[in-house]
């Protein structure tokens, strides 16, 4: 049994599971649209794929650049405003594969491997190879792609201000968490800027830290007291408690392991600790499954790192339950969580103000970069997404009712995958006060959220004004 697992029992987590179970079932974790919201006919890959992967999605644009509308006649784009989580990763730390590791070499030493078994042992193997040679928690080389990409787009899409920026000499400003990972891809897309237009080295600034604005989850005192607090450890416990988690980890160790040596982790032969951080416990059926459920999730952001398809030891039907314990975890810890309550999302407030202020300071004629790019990490995009009402991030639950796929549409995959990016472009019109922003998440048109009004029904495109009116509560 888990660290957290081991905290079950406690009264306000029953109550709570047997409210939100009744009449549960988990399904495959579909998309769900936002009525009302303008189509901006997305990738169909993009939106449907990867849901079973929760936040360890790994990135593709959600929209063809091909379809985005057009800036009205006569404005001009003058500023980009960008913040993006680092792209697809490694393991975070040594545990999961080292745990499994070491199981299976106890089941191989004792004859309790199956044939897909033993399979699996050479597959974790080569795991723990890539792990000891890039580094766990690192960028992995598909995540600075995924950074290079997002790059080159945005060059591509806002061309005329990057010309302008090389021709006046007006700097591009880039800013990470400064967190290995978040450095990295902040690099690897300042080589995406400079491939897609080289003249652009000159005007590129120093790489900047800044943990204030792009890792404010770890200093945020009413945050940090949250993460402590009862409220989310008996949401936590009671998902842990779906049903269907159990069911899911019995079929995929028995895939793995003979029944007789099942039989011997549900008799609580094994508490296994990682040789790591030593924090993670391996006790039962359900954490070798639920291991094996991280393993699946981070294998296509390391596909290029590691040739190893965790799919043949997690169907989708397995994996569902498992995306459901993932998803609703970070819903409660990270996103729109309880109903009445903002503690998980006020912070990001930081970043809503650096956008602002600086479409604020191009509308009055003050100087400003060209484009700001920030590097940051899902505690920062997954609250922002709800501070600002994006799609899919809009519904809280009541402290009674357990986040469900049936009743939530918030899905990792969609909010924050790897290298998940909201952008604001801004544009000028004839005068220096006409200023229009649209902006994007994870490239895709998207309507700001709230009583937020666009110039024209059906338009992506906000006046600087009206902005600085409906945010004015988000900052």
């Amino acid at each position: 049994m888990s660290t957290r697992s081991r905290r079950l029992g406690r009264s306000a987590a029953v109550m709570l599971v047997g409210v939100a179970l009744a009449g549960c079932s988990v399904q495959t974790p579909a998309a769900e649209a936002d009525p009302g919201t303008p189509d901006p006919s997305p990738s169909p890959t993009a939106r449907t794929n990867g849901n079973l992967l929760g936040t360890k999605a790994v990135y593709e644009p959600f929209q063809d650049a091909s379809t985005y509308q057009q800036a009205p006649e006569g404005y001009e784009p003058v500023l980009v405003e960008h913040v993006g989580r680092h792209g697809s990763r490694l393991l975070s730390s040594k545990k999961y594969d080292d745990l499994l590791w070491q199981l299976w070499q106890i089941a191989e030493k004792d004859g309790g491997l199956t044939e897909l078994g033993e399979k699996f042992g050479a597959d974790l193997q080569k795991v723990i190879a890539v792990h000891e040679k890039i580094g766990y928690g690192s960028l992995s080389a598909r995540g600075a792609e995924e950074h290079k990409g997002i790059a080159r787009r945005v060059v591509d899409r806002m061309r005329p201000l990057f010309d302008s920026a090389v021709a006046d000499g007006n700097p591009i400003s880039i800013v990470s968490s400064g967190v290995d990972r978040a450095v990295d891809s902040a690099d690897s897309f300042v080589a995406g800027l400079e491939q897609e237009d080289p003249d652009l080295a000159s005007v590129i600034q120093p790489q900047a830290e800044d943990k204030a604005l792009l890792y404010f989850h770890d200093s945020d005192p009413a945050y940090l007291e949250y993460e402590d607090s009862e409220q989310l450890e008996s949401a936590e416990d009671a998902l842990e408690e779906v049903p269907e988690i159990a069911t899911a980890a019995r079929d995929v160790v028995g895939k793995l392991f003979t029944p007789e040596f099942v039989k011997r982790i549900d008799d609580g032969e094994f508490d296994l600790v990682d040789s790591g951080k030593g924090k993670k416990h391996l006790e039962s059926v359900v954490d070798a499954g639920s291991y094996v459920y991280e393993l699946y999730v981070i294998a296509p952001g390391m596909a290029q790192d590691a040739d190893v398809d965790m799919s043949a030891y997690m169907s989708d039907e397995d994996a569902a339950p498992f995306a459901l314990l993932s998803d609703g975890g970070d819903f409660y810890k990270k996103g729109p969580a309880f109903e009445g309550s903002d503690v998980t999302y006020r912070m990001s407030h930081v970043l809503v103000d650096a956008f602002l202020s600086s479409v604020e300071a191009v509308a009055a004629g003050e100087d400003a970069p060209a484009a700001e790019f920030r590097f940051a990490h899902a505690e920062e995009i997954v609250p922002l997404a709800a501070l600002l009402e994006l799609p899919g991030s809009t519904k809280q639950q009541p402290d009674d009712q357990l986040f469900t796929y049936d009743d939530n549409p918030w899905r990792g995959a969609q909010v924050a995958p790897m290298a998940a990016n909201i952008q604001w472009d801004v544009f000028r019109g004839a005068s220096d006060d006409d200023i229009i922003v649209r902006m994007l998440y994870n490239e895709q048109e998207t309507a700001f959220g709230g009583a937020c009004e666009p110039m024209s029904e059906g338009s992506f495109f906000y006046t600087a004004e009206e902005l600085s009116s409906c945010l004015a509560d988000k900052r």
